[in-house]
């Protein structure tokens, strides 16, 4: 062991203490990394065993050739095949069972009036299959649905609605059935497969509620016989299909629907979840930055009398840096441990806050453990380079004086180039949001705003802190006044345990100020958009939920104080090739009940084959209006349509608008996603809504909401989103306080000569811990007005960014309760930061501090 390399490891044991914030913030910053990492390999792992354990007795799968898959979809949707297709395949080579698969969108309601689940995961129903091995769901209490209006229900559903066998409750499917569960089942030896709910009915059940009409099956479900191959089964059934029908095996069904939770969730998961693990690396690498730049200047007459003995630039450098790679090593290991921690953590949490993610052994692997150790390594000794080499740098005569503080400041040139970067950051997302909308050009810009930030930090923190302390010196007096000169003692200190905090703001008021403006956004679209009085929904996101039944708009068409009541349906099918999402409506009452801007031609008589299409849409289509696009359904139907109508807004309405007339021969399952109901005049709302309510009870219960109410709604899934990115975002606020509190720590440690004589001239210990936990504030309210500012700036540009690149219009909003929030809770955590270096300080002894050199 070479001698800089003895020394660094004899500066580590002799000063532990000064790099315990290093430590933590490399620590926590591996941890959540390698949690990440950790629970979306286990997660990969659970789903893939689960399915190919429920799925282990089918070997074939027989369904559509063709998929019709929309914009935003992952999966798409396929034509029906004939039920009794499985009757002629049970006796093909090498088949020794055969059934039908129906299947189709089914929401139970729970015991509480409430449905459950659609709140993401599908909710399905479907016959259930008599033949054990073809079916993934098991029997694990009571017994198959054996008569009409039985139905067996997975346990994890019936334990989140308080259903029991013998219980009666509706069905929606759209159209409200009522069912008694007379079993409880399994879905790979799980109470269910993760959110999603399953319903399984009789044959005839199933036919009738689930299918447009009777013979349809989603698909079959094939057994070979003894000895015969998944590969060789399906080559031997490829004969024996009709046209437009394909067979695949077992296996590769299983793996698709691994892809799709793959695809649709755990990518997005570990996504959201390692996005905010840089975030809190990058937090921890201005504060461990900000350690070793200390941490140097502290032990500039030692680094001279090592180079006045001889020792070169380049081992005075390796000394810091192998310091700092003793901190990463053991820091980063102890992270890797932390993370299996939080994985295992996440695993038993999960299930307790309703997702029932399947059980397992964590799953470690070499890249899940070699990455996070890499990456704490490589920010640890990145963030000390500047340090080190300032530290090589360090002339021998310099051990000729005394150590002084660092309060150096801010250059010309760190001025001229933070500014200039702020120009061009400024420049680049005008023209990526405004002139020339690209999301590329937004991001470069709020990279280099935020670049410009930090450059800057130095240079604005003398006047912030100046004008944010001013106060201090009439309401706390010397103490306040003392507390502002620390802070403005080191500018470059003062902002690089600032910008910790300031990314950390920033981001949480970014996200603070994108949720308001999407908030702004569907507020403003129903209010544009939405004419009637009250909404009737089925609240579901994503695949989630049944919809509404086609009936309940007629239903309610009928009742004395309404005026109109009309339903929008969805359906897909591929228009002039491109698969499309598809409104089916009454064009008439459409018109009445929304806004839809200016109408060219007529949505009077669409008929059963006319389609009315947005303007935008039309001109991506290059299409007009009397001109002919050809509508392909999912049943393999193609049809000319033309088009009759072309209208302005799309918000609700969406692209395409076709009559129920023209989508009942084509469809599947049908079921509307809202009914705008409008009362006749001198109805109040409240008389009106009671009576859409009586109706509404026989159709499911759905909820029926004001104009108001249905946009507060719509918004609801925001405020959860917020919530999570909140505490997610607390990691990174915690690594900056540690900053915080480190630097703090570490300067009482450098001024503790200061202190002393502070104390010999009768400052007391509550002032003394009052000037500190105050410095603590002011480094604290620099770092949160700037993140402020800088979260509002990047929520503007990501608004912007939004609003170019998509058909809707965004609307910017700054809420100003909540960003003031924001700042309170910044304020708060610098007190709390400077809480233990305040005692610390308070607690010296005044003749050893001031002999102190």
């Amino acid at each position: 062991m070479n001698a800089s390399v003895r020394l660094s490891l004899s500066s580590l044991r002799a000063h532990k203490r000064r790099f315990a914030g290093t430590f933590t913030a490399v620590l926590l910053g591996v941890a959540f990394l390698a949690g990440t990492l950790v629970m979306g390999d286990t997660l990969r792992a659970s789903f893939d065993s689960l399915f190919a354990g429920a799925t282990s007795g089918t070997d074939a799968v027989v369904r559509s050739a063709d998929a019709i898959t929309t914009p935003g979809e992952a999966q798409g949707t396929r034509q029906p095949v004939p039920a009794a297709l499985a009757d002629d395949l049970a006796d093909a080579p090498g088949v020794a069972a055969a059934v039908p698969n129906i299947q189709g969108a089914g929401q139970l309601v729970g015991a509480n009036g409430k449905p459950i689940g659609g709140q993401g995961p599908p909710t399905l129903a479907g016959n259930w299959i008599t033949d054990p091995d073809l079916n993934p769901y098991r029997l694990a209490e009571g017994h198959a649905p054996q008569k009409t209006g039985e139905v067996v229900v997975n346990r994890g559903a019936a334990d989140k609605g308080g259903l029991k066998i013998g219980d009666t409750t509706t069905l929606r499917t759209p159209d409200p059935v009522r069912v008694t569960v007379v079993g409880l089942a399994t879905f790979g030896g799980e109470d269910g497969m993760a959110q999603v709910t399953f319903t399984g009915m009789t044959r005839a059940d199933a036919e009738k509620y689930l299918t447009a009409k009777p013979g349809e099956a989603a698909s079959v479900q094939v057994r070979a016989e003894p000895g015969v191959s998944q590969r060789q089964l399906v080559d031997d059934l490829r004969p024996e299909l009709p046209r437009g029908v394909e067979a695949i095996t077992g296996q590769d069904s299983a793996q698709e629907n691994t892809d799709m939770i793959s695809g649709q969730f755990l990518t997005l998961f570990t996504t959201f979840l390692l996005v905010f693990s840089g975030i809190a690396l990058l937090v921890a690498t201005f504060s461990i930055h900000n350690t070793f730049a200390i941490v140097v200047a502290q032990r500039t007459r030692e680094n001279a009398l090592l180079r006045a003995l001889g020792a070169a630039r380049r081992q005075v450098t390796s000394m810091t840096l192998v310091e700092a790679g003793g901190v990463a090593v053991v820091a980063s290991a102890a992270g890797l441990a932390g993370g299996i921690g939080i994985a295992a953590g996440l695993q038993a949490l999960f299930p307790a806050i309703g997702f029932p993610f399947p059980d397992g052994a964590l799953v470690i692997s070499t890249l899940s453990m070699l990455l996070p150790l890499a990456v704490g390594i490589v920010v640890c000794l990145g963030s000390a380079l500047v340090p080190a080499l300032k530290a090589g740098r360090t002339a021998p005569l310099a051990a000729l004086r005394e150590t002084s503080v660092d309060d150096s400041g801010a250059s010309r040139a760190r001025a001229v180039t933070g500014v200039t970067l702020g120009v061009i950051a400024l420049a680049t997302a005008l023209v990526g949001v405004l002139a020339s909308p690209s999301l590329t050009l937004a991001a470069v810009g709020a990279v280099l705003a935020l670049a410009s930030f930090v450059v800057l930090g130095p240079v604005a923190s003398t006047s912030a802190v100046r004008v944010l302390g001013s106060p201090l010196a009439r309401l706390r007096g010397v103490t306040g006044a003392l507390a502002r000169r620390n802070a403005l003692r080191s500018p470059k200190r003062t902002a690089a345990t600032a910008s910790a905090l300031m990314i950390g703001v920033a981001v949480v008021s970014l996200f603070t100020v994108f949720g308001a403006s999407l908030k702004a956004t569907l507020n403003q679209t129903v209010d544009r958009s939405f004419a009637g009085d009250v909404a009737v929904s089925a609240p579901s996101f994503g695949a989630g939920g049944s919809g509404l039944s086609p009936k309940l708009a007629p239903a309610l068409a009928q009742v004395p104080q309404v005026d109109t009541a009309v339903g929008l349906g969805k359906g897909v099918a591929k228009v002039d090739g491109a698969g499309r999402a598809l409104t089916v409506t009454d064009p008439v009452a459409l018109a009445r009940s929304f806004d839809l801007g200016s109408v060219k031609g007529s949505l009077d008589h669409l008929g059963t084959n006319g389609i009315a299409i947005t303007r935008d849409e039309a001109d991506r289509q290059h299409l007009a209006l009397g001109d002919t696009a050809r509508v392909t359904f999912t049943d393999g139907t193609t049809t000319p349509f033309t088009v009759r109508a072309l209208y302005g807004q799309s918000e609700l309405a969406g692209d395409y608008v076709i009559t129920r007339q023209a989508w009942a021969p084509h469809r599947v399952q049908d079921s509307d996603t809202l009914v705008s109901v409008t009362f006749k005049d001198g109805v109040s709302t409240s008389e009106g809504k009671a009576a859409v309510e009586k109706v509404a009870e026989r159709y499911g219960n759905p909820d029926v909401q004001t104009r108001d109410a249905y946009a507060q709604s719509s918004a609801g899934g925001i405020d959860m989103m917020l919530t999570l990115v909140y505490a997610l975002l607390a990691l990174a606020v915690l690594i900056a306080l540690l900053g915080i509190a480190n630097t703090l720590t570490l300067a009482v440690h450098e001024r503790t000569r200061e202190l002393g004589l502070l104390r010999a001239v009768g400052q007391t210990r509550a002032q003394l811990r009052a000037m500190v936990r105050w410095e603590s504030v002011l480094v604290a309210a620099f770092g949160t007005a700037g993140g402020i500012v800088l979260g509002g700036f990047l929520g503007w540009v990501l608004v912007k960014a939004s609003d170019a690149a998509s058909d809707s219009a965004f609307a910017f909003a700054l809420p100003p309760v909540q960003l003031v929030v924001v700042a309170l809770v910044g304020l708060a955590a610098g007190a709390l930061a400077g809480l233990r270096p305040a005692r610390r300080a308070a607690r010296l002894d005044v003749l050893r501090a001031i002999a102190t050199e």
